[in-house]
């Protein structure tokens, strides 16, 4: 059976491929002239060179597929009109296409985010039913192609997934906290803990492929995420315990990062690229509570994250070392 995959370049698409061709699938993957293939280059893939801007390209790329996975998205922008010409606009034109072949598509999966929900006001993990209160550009970004998307369920098998923060190896972000913390730092942000939901990539890739094959969530929405939130600090000393080295809690006043992300959005004007650190990533750094739960995909899945927190980051940093990222 033939699917077709956006984002396979990335971090999530890349495990979500070979995820894929595990299972026995036919793998079909968004490229463009200019992507990245490190990831790909060995595996037994149909790379099929399109855009989502492009609905003609995206009617030849479905063609024969018969399960879509939407994994593609604008993480890091300088505007907000740029979040919502990758997260909302690209997304609505593949979804576009895959109406006029629903009777074709057996499920259409839509990887979205815990930002399209907002943070949850206190440290219990909200669930599906929360109102969303997206915060930034990213996560308004993400609420708006969920919505396009979910306004179709009926006319289009439909599956609507939200991860919290992912981890695991090839992923860029979350290498420079590790970095720091390998250094001897825990930075504590304002001076108080913070505590946040987390997956690991193949635990996340496990349970997409799960809604996906399963007849019974058709419509549905789901977290996907770890069995109890973290914070910092249990992620910091997990980190250092691998590393076999001790840390010091070093408070990082909100203002010194203003001050960073000031310089970084300086250097992005000139540069035309994507700051690390911006007012937006402020914004989600400086909330308390990043939690959700996952007691629905538990009770109508069967899905549970298997890999823990110890292995999951010992995997991810014995990854980066061999690879001279850390």
């Amino acid at each position: 059976m033939k699917v077709f995959v956006t984002g396979a370049t990335g971090f999530v698409g890349s495990f979500l491929v070979e995820k894929l061709l595990e299972k026995g699938y036919q793998v079909r993957c968004l490229v463009r002239k200019t992507s990245n293939l490190r990831w790909l280059a060995d595996l037994e893939i149909e790379c099929f060179y399109g855009s989502l801007k492009d609905k003609n390209s995206l009617r030849r790329g479905i063609e024969e597929c018969s399960y879509v996975y939407h994994v593609a998205g604008v993480t890091k922008a300088r505007t907000e009109a740029e979040y919502f010409e990758g997260n909302f606009e690209g997304t609505k034109n593949l979804t576009d296409v895959c109406l006029e072949k629903a009777g074709q598509i057996k499920r259409f999966v839509n990887i979205s985010s815990q930002a399209a929900v907002g943070p949850s006001p206190t440290l219990i993990p909200i669930d599906e039913t929360h109102p969303p209160n997206p915060l930034t550009y990213y996560g308004k970004s993400k609420l708006a192609g969920e919505a396009y998307v979910m306004q179709f369920t009926g006319n289009l098998k439909i599956n609507n997934l939200r991860p919290p923060a992912v981890y695991g190896p090839r992923e860029t972000d979350i290498l420079e906290f590790f970095r720091t913390v390998k250094s001897g730092i825990i930075p504590q942000l304002g001076g108080v803990d913070k505590y946040l939901s987390l997956i690991h990539v193949r635990d996340l890739v496990r349970g997409i492929l799960m809604a996906a094959e399963s007849p019974d969530t058709e419509g549905e929405t789901y977290f996907l995420t770890s069995p109890k939130p973290y914070s910092w600090k249990e992620v910091s000393e997990t980190a250092l315990r691998i590393f076999g080295k001790k840390g010091f809690r070093i408070p990082v006043p909100l203002l010194a990062i203003r001050g960073v992300a000031a310089v970084s959005e300086g250097i992005s004007m000139i540069t035309k690229k994507p700051a690390l650190v911006n007012r937006q990533k402020i914004i989600e750094m400086k909330q308390d509570f990043w939690t959700c739960s996952p007691d629905k995909a538990r009770k109508t899945l069967g899905f549970e994250a298997e890999i823990s927190l110890e292995d999951g980051i010992r995997e991810t940093l014995t990854w980066y070392k061999n690879h001279k990222w850390l």
